[in-house]
């Protein structure tokens, strides 16, 4: 029943400052659940190398939550890094008014064989 619905996944820019600030909790209450591989990797190129920031996610509903569950298994997730490829003599506000400012996310899911 509904399995059009099981396999919501959810992305964009949510301006989520950091985990725990308010947006973050409202992300998360409606049962939101990122793949842990994303805490950790840089979504912007004015961020600082260290500082987990939550602007881009990508997440779907998990097994606690209030909407419809995944039923694929996230088996990576990371950012791409395109600034040494693409900035030339560029400034970094240069490249991001031409291409983003923001690092593409991707999230990787085992299909499972039927």
């Amino acid at each position: 029943m509904n399995e059009w619905g099981h396999n919501l996944i959810a992305l964009g820019d949510f301006n989520i400052d950091r985990a725990g600030d308010p947006l973050y909790e409202a992300f998360t209450s409606a049962g939101l659940a990122a793949p842990p591989g994303l805490n950790a990797v840089p979504r912007t190129i004015f961020g600082e190398p260290q500082a987990q920031q939550f602007y881009d996610q990508i997440a779907w509903f998990n097994a606690g939550g209030k909407g419809p569950v995944l039923s694929l298994s996230c088996s990576g997730a990371g950012s791409f890094d395109f600034v040494p490829v693409l900035r030339d003599t560029q400034s970094l506000v240069q490249l991001s008014w031409r291409i983003s400012d923001h690092y593409p996310l991707w999230v990787e899911f085992a299909v499972p064989r039927d």
